[in-house]
């Protein structure tokens, strides 16, 4: 009986010590934008890689077919990616909330 009786009033204490930590601890959740690629490197990467792939396949030399391939295809892929980002200019911003926990004692 004695020692179901301190199990149990260990059990109230710890209870009790932890909702009055909870109680204090306090979440914060901030907002934070990060940029990315814009869609003009987006689209010259891209771009240089299926021009270089293709170039390599088409022509008979291999490498300077994949030099020229690749130079087509990223400017190619820079005049897309430039007409996507004035048409929408703010594409590429990500918000994200992040939180932060602050304990007040």
């Amino acid at each position: 009986m004695k020692k179901t009786f301190r199990i149990l009033a260990l059990f109230i204490g710890l209870t009790i010590v932890a909702v009055q930590v909870n109680a204090q601890t306090e979440v914060k959740t901030v907002h934070k934008t990060k940029k990315g690629w814009s869609n003009k490197a987006k689209g010259a990467a891209i771009g240089a890689g299926a021009g270089a792939v293709t170039g390599a396949a088409v022509s008979n030399k291999k490498g300077k077919g994949a030099v020229i391939g690749g130079a087509v295809g990223a400017g190619a892929g820079y005049l897309i990616g430039r007409h996507k980002d004035k048409k929408h200019p703010n594409s590429r911003k990500t918000v994200y909330k992040t939180k932060t926990t602050v304990s007040s004692n």
